[in-house]
């Protein structure tokens, strides 16, 4: 990865080739990547109001105008962590040194009319970028604008169907906890996997995800199940096959996994000879209380940012974040550092896709050509009262 200037300093180093790297002010932050489900799980999808009501706002006199667009007005949670993320956003641009930025700040109401009604909005009034949306099904509506006029966005869906073209996710992404999970387990000798996933969306990212590794690693499936309401009987059709198998992947969180795991201890199945396996969902204070699953592995960025970042939007909110707000900071420093650096070539598709990436909170992460990103983790052990730090996150990005 390529070092650029903490926005806390004036300096600027060298950047390699036309690539940049970033380190997005104040200490990283790591995370619990099980942001990824508890979007779709907490805010659902908003039944669309005949019309978004638009919050208007503009913060910083930068030359460099970039939209924001967020469901402030959207009900129950959606609107809670819409008002974090924008907290945090204006958080990043004020502990940035000197940003070129101006914030278009634009509310969606949390529906595809509303996200393409913002989008317009922030378009005609100069944006140069769009940030957000954050539901899937509003990114769609508000890239058709940005795509007509060749205008790049960076939106925080968990979608990675909607992606491409233009759409970058900086978001959470089941992807990367399975490469990094899986990655490590060949690492220490691990080969024959099997996996008992959740038989709905997520569980099929994962289910794809899982099988492409595993063969690029060398490995086998030696036994895979998938579960819905009958978790016991996917438990035992599983547990009779697991002879083979020296790690088992469990992608669920909270008390679903517990269940899973209490599960196919009923069935028989003798978790201590295996190796359990799991994505940034584990990272829950259930999964750590529960006794079958101590010792086992999960991806997740490292954790030891997320509690500086959280105690500076603490001092200046007066309240905690949501874990989704270190996503629009880092979306914010991000365009506040190529702003800086990367003239009017900044918002390019060859500057974002830079390889070396960038480090942000969440620790470092890049975009792929088809818009989605890659992040590097660490892997942590499952242990009661908390977790354990197996292996820390990469320095760099391999090629």
């Amino acid at each position: 990865m390529t070092g650029l200037p903490d926005p806390t300093t004036t300096s600027l180093l060298t950047t390699r080739r036309t690539a940049v790297g970033l380190i997005l002010g104040a200490p990283l932050l790591g995370a619990c990547s099980g942001a990824q489900q508890s979007l779709s799980n907490q805010f659902g999808q908003q039944p669309p109001p005949p019309e978004a009501a638009q919050q208007a706002q503009s913060v910083g006199s930068g030359r460099v105008k970039v939209g924001l667009v967020l469901p402030l007005s959207a009900p129950g949670n959606a609107g809670v962590a819409a008002q974090s993320m924008k907290n945090a956003a204006e958080m990043a641009l004020a502990e940035f040194n000197n940003p070129d930025v101006q914030l278009l700040i634009k509310d969606d109401a949390g529906n595809p009319q509303g996200a393409q009604t913002a989008t317009q909005q922030a378009l005609d009034e100069g944006a140069e970028i769009i940030l957000g949306p954050l539901f899937a099904q509003s990114v769609p509506a508000a890239a058709q604008l940005t795509r007509s006029r060749g205008i790049s966005m960076i939106a925080f869906s968990t979608d990675s169907s909607v992606a491409g073209r233009g759409v970058y996710l900086l978001s959470f992404l089941p992807e990367s906890d399975v490469n990094r999970i899986i990655g490590y387990a060949s690492s220490v000798g691990k080969r024959s996997y099997a996996a008992l996933l959740p038989d709905n969306a997520y569980g099929g990212v994962v289910e794809a995800a899982f099988k492409q590794v595993v063969g690029t690693k060398g490995g086998r499936i030696a036994a895979f199940e998938k579960y819905g309401a009958d978790r016991a009987g996917a438990a035992r059709t599983i547990a009779q096959a697991l002879t083979g198998a020296d790690s088992l992947l469990l992608a669920d969180d909270g008390d679903s996994l517990a269940s899973v795991a209490d599960a196919l201890t009923a069935a028989g199945a003798d978790l201590r000879r295996l190796q359990l396996l799991g994505t940034g969902l584990w990272d829950n204070p259930r999964v750590f209380a529960t006794p079958a699953l101590q010792g086992g592995l999960y991806a997740a960025p490292d954790p030891s940012g997320f509690r500086n970042f959280s105690g500076r939007y603490r001092s200046r909110y007066g309240q905690d974040p949501v874990r989704t707000a270190t996503l629009a900071y880092d979306a914010v420093a991000l365009v506040a550092a190529l702003s800086k650096t990367q003239g009017n070539r900044r918002f390019s598709s060859e500057v974002l896709t830079n390889p070396s990436g960038f480090a942000g909170i969440d620790g470092l992460f890049r975009f792929r050509a088809d818009g989605s990103n890659e992040r590097g983790l660490a892997v942590m052990r499952v242990a009661t009262g908390g977790a354990q730090a197996v292996a820390g996150s990469p320095k760099s990005f391999g090629a």
